[in-house]
């Protein structure tokens, strides 16, 4: 009996302590795609594009409707991911192909610190130069890019991200969670012209953005887009089949987004829907119930304190502390559907994207998002947004003549989308299109999103919204005060100065100086 007692009690300790036992820290996989806009994954109802990976990622946890990336261009926009910090918060790495200055502690050393093994594959931060800053390492983590394979057309990495992951994975010691950054360099341009035709997609699939003239030309470029964001998912594929192969998919939480928009002209470096919304599914098989779709509007931000709080891994720093909300309630709560209080607004920002202007002068822009409007200030209307309409002659560095007309707009990727725009500069129905992307701007911006996605109708000077604009100026300036940006606290003239480590091009020096 006393024996019988014993086990009893042994075995009711035993089953106490495994109860009390600590969950497997969760693996942690980000894949991003590198210029994507929401739009465009079939689990949005894209006819033309298959992301069926994308679509598994949604099906087996959540979709995100309203994803905001911190800024329409790359290299700020990582960096906010990485930090946790708004662009305007973390100075160089704020603005495009500058530096990242090592002060500002990215959530892979944190994990890397804490007993994770980490890596990236393909594009991690960048452009830029981290090691001016002191890194030692991109970061991202630690770089796995030594397996390639061959294409199926011109403009596609030949980094086998799926195979690095692979490598990473067998790499990594016994016992360790994960921490991998997936960044594909696919869709930016540019792209193998005709690609979208010869994979066998057809003109008539493509919902033409209404910012675009609807031309074949342009339902050309964009079914090449298209291809390359297949491409993306196609190794993501992979990534979650080395997963579930190895048992380790129900434990890894897998965020799969974009870092800006299309690079389209009026999408990609403009804080408008196109250029600022992004795709986001995430799914984590062992604590986030799936099948759900969420309106919550989620910044990059909320992403960083998401993946630290999951990995039960705190933020140290006092003097540069994370600002976004994590979303791991909301990802384990089940709850879909309406937004929660606190989440119906993001902001973004942007500084200089290439080098597009005189001086190398920036474009300075803000904006905050709610469920319905979109407002953006524009802090510089007398500056061209997509840059300088003409450039010097890019063969005599410091000097040289003046180039064409229309030789500039350099914050626009080169493509036959935008050579379409130039080409109809005379003829008055492809004009308006081109000045929606080039034009001289306002100072303050308004729109309706539910009735113009596509940002076409300015309404900050409509009386009938006169009240939502000064509620929206007035949230957006608290916002930017409270997290001391230099562009409301001071003019921002800080930003004209930060160093570029990418080429630099000559404009025509304006009459007058902004």
């Amino acid at each position: 009996m006393m024996r019988y007692l014993t086990s009893v009690v042994l075995g009711l300790a035993c089953g106490a302590l495994s109860a009390a036992a600590p969950a497997p820290r969760p693996n942690i996989l980000v894949a991003i795609s590198d210029d994507q806009s929401w739009a465009h994954a079939s689990a949005y109802g894209c006819k033309a594009v298959r992301t069926p990976a994308f679509d598994r990622v949604a099906r087996d946890g959540v979709l995100f409707k309203n994803a905001f990336g911190a800024s329409p261009g790359c290299s700020p926009c990582r960096a906010a991911l990485l930090t946790g910090r708004h662009t305007w918060m973390i100075e160089e790495a704020g603005t495009h192909a500058s530096s990242f200055p090592a002060k500002y502690v990215t959530y892979p050393d944190l994990l890397e610190k804490d007993g994770y093994f980490v890596g990236y594959t393909g594009k991690g931060w960048g452009p830029g130069d981290w090691k001016i800053s002191g890194r030692g390492r991109n970061p991202a983590g630690t770089e796995f890019s030594g397996m390639k394979n061959k294409p199926p057309h011109k403009g596609i990495n030949q980094n086998d991200y799926a195979g690095n992951f692979s490598e990473f994975l067998k790499a990594r010691p016994a016992g360790k969670p994960f921490c991998f950054w997936y960044g594909a360099t696919e869709p930016h341009r540019g792209y193998e012209k005709g690609s979208g035709a010869k994979a066998g997609k057809a003109l008539a699939d493509v919902s033409v953005p209404p910012f675009l003239p609807d031309a074949s030309e342009i339902r050309s470029d964009i079914l090449d887009y298209l291809v390359e964001i297949e491409w993306f998912d196609a190794h993501l594929g992979r990534m979650l089949e080395a997963l579930e192969k190895s048992g380790e998919l129900q434990n890894t939480l897998v965020i799969v987004t974009s870092d800006n928009g299309m690079p389209f002209p009026r999408a990609k470096a403009n804080c408008y829907e196109y250029g600022i919304h992004m795709p986001l599914a995430i799914c984590w098989g062992a604590r986030v119930p799936g099948g759900r779709v969420v309106e919550d509007l989620v910044g990059f931000v909320d992403l960083t304190a998401t993946i630290l709080e999951a990995a039960g891994v705190n933020h140290p720093s006092r003097e540069f502390p994370l600002v976004g909300r994590s979303l791991l309630a909301l990802l384990t709560s089940g709850r879909q559907g309406a937004i929660e209080p606190g989440r119906d607004a993001v902001f973004a920002a942007r500084e200089r994207h290439s080098s597009s202007r005189y001086n190398n002068w920036t474009y300075p822009q803000r904006a905050i998002r709610t469920p319905r409007f979109l407002y953006v200030r524009n802090f510089r209307p007398d500056r061209w947004p997509a840059g300088d309409p003409v450039v010097l002659s890019e063969d005599k560095k410091g000097g040289g003549s003046p180039g064409t007309p229309h030789s500039g707009y350099k914050d626009i990727d080169g493509s036959p989308s935008l050579e379409f725009l130039i080409a109809g500069a005379d003829d008055p129905r492809v004009r308006p299109f081109l000045d929606l992307a080039v034009a001289k701007r306002p100072a303050e911006e308004l729109f309706d999103i539910r009735e113009d996605p596509g940002c076409l109708k300015n309404l900050a000077d409509d009386p009938g919204f006169a009240a939502t604009r000064a509620e929206l100026a007035g949230r957006l300036e608290r916002g930017l005060r409270e997290t001391g940006d230099p562009r409301i606290l001071d003019g921002g003239e800080i930003w004209e100065s930060y160093p570029r480590y990418s080429p630099i091009r000559e404009f025509p020096e304006p009459k007058e100086s902004p």
